[in-house]
């Protein structure tokens, strides 16, 4: 991604990083009848710039999912200066949601389409007891997690497959199911377990049930190295449950 300086030409590309906490959500986009950070966040534009803008995510994101890191571009001919809109941003947006970033970048940078990849993860409070202060915001799994063995089963998920073993399929249309896993890895700090895969792509909830396999994994309901069996089959039956919401991050998004 390439930053460039302010120009007088009428329509402008602006960058912008966001982290925000998705408990307060419905995810990203704009949905009837459900509160979401894209409806809030275009509610503070306005504020600011009116409505001369178009505004494109790098994700959709589930409900109830966090982002340390969010990416957006804002196409419009008002003529506030990168550092300005971004303090302008912080002020009227609500404390759940923080601008980090916001730069001039090419008139064809897409948020989504010149994302080369994306990183998530997920967190597990690994301990008897829970933690009130990560209630939403890590899933509490109180039984023993042989980190080492779940490490290197996630290995079977590095490279290009046919997920749909580990996609929810709702209305909206399946299409292409293969996305190629980059890296993967389940890792222990403490009490704190966290899973990180980064791909150029995901499916819905492809994360989430990721972890679920991986948990079934570890009560020895799923051989340690049936990964491969899973994706091979195609069936989401043969993957783990849906890992609830409130332990996924989009972590980082790479241009």
């Amino acid at each position: 991604m390439q930053y460039i300086s302010s120009s007088c030409d009428e329509m402008r590309n602006l960058f912008l990083s966001i982290t925000y906490d998705g408990s307060y959500f419905h995810g990203w986009q704009i949905q009837e009848n459900a509160l979401t950070v894209q409806e809030v966040f275009q509610k503070s534009l306005r504020k600011i710039i009116g409505n001369n803008f178009e505004i494109k995510g790098c994700s959709r994101t589930d409900s109830g999912v966090h982002a340390n890191m969010y990416c957006m571009n804002v196409r419009t001919e008002h003529k506030i200066e990168p550092v300005r809109f971004k303090h302008a941003l912080n002020r009227f947006l609500p404390s759940s949601i923080a601008v980090n970033d916001c730069k001039l970048v090419e008139n064809d940078f897409h948020a989504r389409y010149s994302c080369k990849s994306k990183q998530y993860i997920y967190k597990i409070w690994n301990a008897e007891i829970r933690n009130p202060f990560l209630e939403g915001y890590a899933l509490h799994y109180r039984y023993p997690l042989d980190t080492d063995m779940l490490n290197k089963s996630v290995q079977s998920f590095v490279g290009s497959h046919d997920f749909s073993s580990f996609c929810t399929l709702d209305r909206r249309k399946a299409g292409n199911l293969t996305r190629n896993i980059k890296a993967a890895s389940v890792t222990r700090d403490g009490d704190m377990v966290v899973f990180t895969v980064e791909a150029d792509g995901f499916l819905y909830n492809m994360v989430r049930i990721m972890v679920g396999t991986l948990l079934r994994i570890a009560q020895g309901k799923i051989p340690a190295d049936g990964i491969i069996d899973i994706i091979e089959a195609k069936d989401r039956s043969k993957a783990g449950p849906t890992a609830p919401a409130c332990g996924l991050y989009l972590n980082k998004v790479i241009y």
